[in-house]
């Protein structure tokens, strides 16, 4: 077993192994002290883990509950996170009790803010089932949901009390949702690791899965450096956002629907690279992101993403923090007026 020490405010570990996830139940014991805990989940990863992480929590004396919501971004609202509340009060849950992420982004997002707010903060696990969430989102602290006005405007930062990586999971999951994932490997190479992103140069969707566990675990280390310096986002961390600020706008010009975030950041990257980077780096980048199944343009006008860049949480009066790679393996942050922004993307 791998493991990452994130020495945050409120230090914790990444297991990074195969089949830990029959092996949560111990891992957790480890760490946590409570008997009790509820499981938020998906429908779709309920089907297929939840029967294994009960069995391993109950073989070590936890007794679990379980919360199933639909699956999709459309879900990481405020209705649903309503429901978690409720649930969460139903079985009695305290402050001395945990609760556990088992799924993507998604459950991962609205679990860890329902852990940040209730009872002002209970300890939560992530077990994350996709790549995107192994190797971004569930390390960081970063929770939050969506609201009419836009995507995740409102969390909170929350440290899980451990993190489980099962790559034997990523080995189930369809073509789209391991592309997804890929999207975000994509960016920290290009943001902090040339090496990294000449292996997945050497490879493409069909047989990445043998580098899979050194991909996870460099990712994973990239991020601990970034976030032990940034914690709270305020400078380096932002480098992270590379490909996202037009990312999330790709994805709320689709509604968040059929339309992956993956494939918003991949775009994201893409276009933002072609606009103000060498044309040889563009189109490395261009035919790496081809390779592992994404999208490198979209038919959203760019006169209707803008608008969504500047409802962006990282607008800040009226000016937008980018980011730019000039050079495979360093990140640039380049804060500009919005409007300056919006010439550069349309110049």
């Amino acid at each position: 077993m791998k493991t990452i020490h994130i020495e945050t405010s409120s230090p914790y570990d990444v297991y990074i192994e195969r089949g830990s996830l029959a092996k949560s139940g111990e891992l957790i014991s480890k760490v946590i002290d409570s008997k009790k805990t509820v499981i938020i989940t998906d429908d779709t990863v309920n089907s297929l883990y939840t029967d294994t992480l009960v069995q391993s929590l109950e073989k070590s004396g936890i007794s679990p509950s379980v919360f199933v919501f639909p699956h999709g971004e459309q879900s990481k609202n405020l209705n649903v996170l309503g429901g978690i509340y409720d649930f969460l009060c139903k079985k009695r849950i305290t402050r001395s009790d945990f609760i556990i992420a088992l799924g993507g982004g998604v459950v991962g997002d609205i679990t860890g803010f329902a852990a940040a707010s209730f009872l002002r903060g209970i300890k939560f696990v992530q077990i994350p089932t996709t790549l995107l969430a192994q190797v971004d989102s569930s390390v960081g602290g970063k929770t939050a949901i969506d609201i009419a006005g836009g995507k995740n405007l409102v969390g909170a930062f929350k440290q899980p009390a451990l993190v489980i990586c099962d790559s034997d999971i990523l080995r189930t999951l369809p073509q789209s949702e391991l592309s997804c994932g890929m999207a975000e490997v994509i960016k920290y190479g290009m943001i902090r690791d040339e090496k990294l992103f000449e292996v997945l140069e050497k490879h493409d969707i069909s047989n990445v899965d043998e580098v899979m566990d050194d991909i996870v675990y460099t990712c994973i280390d990239i991020k601990r450096e970034v976030v032990e310096n940034d914690e709270f986002d305020k400078g380096e961390r932002m480098m992270l956002n590379f490909g996202h600020t037009l990312g999330h706008a790709i994805e709320g010009w689709h509604n968040y629907t059929n339309y992956t975030h993956g494939m918003g950041v991949a775009v994201g990257m893409c276009m933002i690279t072609e606009r103000l980077c060498s044309p040889e780096l563009a189109e490395r980048l261009k035919k790496c992101v081809v390779s592992y199944g994404l999208p490198t343009s979209t038919e959203a006008p760019l006169s209707e993403l803008l608008p969504f860049c500047s409802t962006d949480k990282k607008c800040e009066s009226g000016s937008i923090s980018y980011i730019i790679c000039n050079k495979i393996g360093k990140a640039e942050i380049k804060k500009v007026t919005v409007a300056e922004f919006e010439k550069l993307m349309e110049g």
